[in-house]
């Protein structure tokens, strides 16, 4: 971890080369005034939109819809099975399964599922439920995958990441709009506008972020059964473990003396003892790990690999047989066939073994996941 002095409150970055956007967006959030301690950035940190991608900051009263992005309650959900081995052949089956029951990228259901209720003083949950209940148990686009895995504990295990879909969007968008209106003390060019934690809107936005988690939590749960009854199906076997967390919200916590609002983006809890993901790319190891508490990171690690280049720098720039090549020569059922998938290819990330050493201090590595398939949202 380095420590990164700015005219406000210190950078604690555990990217040793982080992104200069990022770093530039860390110091926009370092002088908020009611930011508290200092800023973490996990390892992953790449530029976003107002708050850069895995960063925390934990805030004194104040809570900033972009700190927590569009995407509310994105996360994972790692699921492991009864299955010790599973054939090449019955993955492909598997795999054509769950492209005929989860709708992928924009598409919804053709048929509404269950969701929670509309809470009271929730305009854009009570506006967007009915749409909502057409988009639970789906995908969506982006980095969002479905992917087999072998664990280094000898079964086979599957990792959805989701969120909230268009729900988080909408949500986000509309409570930024007024926080705009309602923090003209910031540069409109920092994208960081806030609510008062104690103001009606900003108990307005509380609420429906938190049922964007819950939501979101639904979304991956229900395409996690659908996953399980498709490979039960086809090889007998049973769930045995699953873990389901986010990395898209904000929480109310104590932290250095005070309580406050800690906005994680592409971060997630990892206090002591906690079992957290931490995905890799496609190409690559993801992690089931074991958090430590480390009050320097806001008892946080990072949500990922990270991106090392931007989604069109990426199809401009790498080779599309080459990144095939490479995912084939490890035996990893995938889905990159033209220009447009390699926004996704093994090489946009971060080296995710770069990623674990720097966040040694944060968490520790319970079991290793080598990718055996994997559909792309």
């Amino acid at each position: 971890m380095q420590t990164i002095k700015t005219d406000g409150l210190d950078i604690l970055c555990w990217a040793m080369n982080p992104e200069e956007g990022a770093i530039e967006q860390a110091k926009n959030i370092a002088a908020l005034p009611f930011a508290h301690n200092h800023i973490a950035l996990m390892p992953d940190t790449h530029q976003g939109f107002g708050m850069p991608i895995g960063g925390v900051l934990a805030a004194v009263g104040h809570i900033i819809p972009n700190a927590v992005g569009v995407d509310i309650g994105c996360g994972m959900i790692a699921t492991k099975t009864s299955l010790t081995e599973i054939d090449t052949a019955v993955l492909k089956n598997v795999l054509g399964g769950i492209r005929k029951s989860i709708p992928l990228g924009f598409n919804h259901r053709k048929e509404a599922l269950d969701i929670e209720p509309v809470p009271k003083n929730a305009p854009i949950v009570a506006d967007q439920h009915k749409k909502a209940r057409f988009q639970v148990g789906t995908l969506g686009g982006g980095n969002h995958f479905i992917e087999f895995q072998r664990g280094s504990d000898g079964h086979i295990w599957f990792m959805v990441h989701s969120g909230s879909r268009n729900l988080g969007k909408q949500v986000c968008d509309h409570y930024n709009r007024l926080a705009k209106e309602q923090s003209k003390d910031i540069p409109k060019n920092w994208d960081l506008a806030y609510l008062k934690a104690d103001s009606v809107t900003g108990q307005q936005y509380i609420i429906e972020m938190e049922y964007c988690l819950r939501f979101a939590k639904r979304n991956r749960d229900v395409m996690s059964q659908i996953i399980s009854d498709i490979l039960q199906n086809e090889t007998g076997a049973k769930v045995i473990d699953s873990v389901n967390i986010h990395h898209n919200y904000a929480n109310l916590e104590h932290h250095f003396g005070k309580d406050v609002w800690v906005h994680r983006k592409g971060a997630t809890s990892a206090k002591a003892g906690q079992t957290g993901i931490i995905p890799g790319s496609q190409g690559t190891k993801s992690y089931i790990i074991k958090g430590k508490g480390n009050p320097l990171s806001f008892e946080s690690c990072s949500h990922g690999a990270g991106r090392v280049m931007g989604r069109k720098q990426a199809e401009r720039t790498l080779n599309l047989q080459e990144e095939i090549e490479k995912l084939d020569k490890l035996g990893i059922l995938h889905g990159i066939r033209g220009i447009k998938d390699l926004d996704e290819a093994a090489s946009a990330y971060k080296n995710i073994d770069v990623v674990m050493q720097e966040q040694q201090d944060l968490a520790d590595i319970a079991i290793e996941l080598m990718p055996l398939g994997v559909i792309k949202g």
